[in-house]
């Protein structure tokens, strides 16, 4: 099984708002996942991003193999810096 950590949209129309989740590759983005590990709130202006990431439990993922997509490596390298 692919594990993969990836971002699942919630959220209103123009609003997006995301979930980091653990998830089978195999399975839809918003479908069944293993665990949630955070959410992330984009601004629309870019200057005012919301990020709350549980990152011990990123790095316990990791270890156990899960593949962060490019997106969600950017979002935990947000999360780093704060």
């Amino acid at each position: 099984m692919a594990v993969v950590i990836r971002l699942a949209r919630m959220g209103a129309k123009h609003e997006p708002k995301y979930r980091v989740t653990v998830a089978d590759s195999r399975r839809y983005v918003t479908g069944k996942f293993l665990d949630i590990l955070g959410t992330y709130i984009p601004s629309p202006k870019g200057n005012d991003k919301k990020i709350e990431l549980d990152l011990a439990k990123v790095e316990e993922w990791i270890k156990k193999g899960a593949q962060p997509t490019d997106r969600v490596k950017h979002v935990i390298k947000l999360a780093q810096a704060k």
